[in-house]
Formats: C-alpha cells, structure tokens, sequence
C-alpha cells in the first residue's frame, strides 16, 4: 500500500504531461495550416490534413442557410495560386477538447486579404491522432462581415 503512495502522484504527473503534449501537438497542426496558408505552401497544408478529411462553410444567403463542401485538393490549388503573403487568417484558441485520439477546437478568427480585413467567424476543428501526428479529418467554419471577435481577444466562453 505504501508504495502506491508513491506510485500515484507519479501516474498522475504523467497523465498531465501527456495532456500537455497533446494540446501543444493539436495547436502545432492547426497553426502549420495557417502558416502554410499565409506562405501559399501547398504542400506543407496538405501535410495538416488527413487523408479522406472533409472541409465544409456555413454559407448564409437570401434563400436561408447551406453547407457548401469544398475539397482538400481544391482548396491547396487556391493556396497554391495565391501570392505569397496576400492571406492571413488570425485565430484566438478556444478549449482544447481531447479523447484519447480524437480533438475538437474551436477558433473565432478574423481574415484579411492583402492586409485588409475581409471577413470573420469561427473555425471548428476535428483532429484525429495518426501515429504521433494530429492531422486535421474535419474543419466546418462560419463567416461573416459583423460581429467579429478583436485580433487577440479572448474566446467567447463556452
């Protein structure tokens, strides 16, 4: 029984620094993406990605609410096709959620085109953990003119 005194605080150090790892692992990816995206680097954004992931946007017009699809491939072309710092997508951190080898995050963020600013919204992240690797299985984002969190701002709490 004594030794499970010492035993515990061990497991329990261990299990945080695990979390830790984990958390900065999903952040890495999710910041790889932009990054890749602001330096139009098709390849390294393809790298974020799983291999059957799936991107979608929340379009709102006239006729109400649709979910528009958009492939992986086809959105590394665009990337690709895009000058060399023209985009910049500037996210605050939500929670970090994570099961074992599943991750949800959800990022407010504001897009400036050229240096302008363009849009905003939220991003919503699915990350799956390949070997030692989180890639990126689902991203649905919303976006809109109004509304938007400031550069830096905290995220809305939950």
């Amino acid at each position: 029984m004594r030794y499970l005194y010492l035993l515990l605080p061990g497991l329990f150090a261990a299990n945080a620094l695990q979390a830790q790892s984990d958390t900065a692992g999903v952040k890495q990816t999710i910041d790889k993406m932009f990054t890749a995206m602001h330096n139009s680097d098709s390849v390294s954004l393809r790298e974020c990605f799983s291999s059957n992931a799936v991107f979608q946007t929340i379009d709102e017009h006239k006729g109400g609410t649709s979910v528009k699809n958009v492939s992986v491939e086809r959105f590394s072309s665009v990337i690709a096709g895009t000058p060399k710092g023209d985009l910049e997508e500037r996210i605050t951190y939500g929670p970090v959620q994570i099961d074992d080898r599943l991750a949800s995050v959800w990022t407010p963020y504001r897009f400036y085109h050229q240096g302008k600013f363009h849009h905003c919204g939220v991003n919503s992240f699915q990350l799956v953990k390949q070997g030692k690797e989180w890639k990126i299985q689902y991203i649905i984002d919303t976006r809109r003119k109004d509304k938007c969190v400031e550069d830096g701002a905290a995220a809305p709490a939950q």
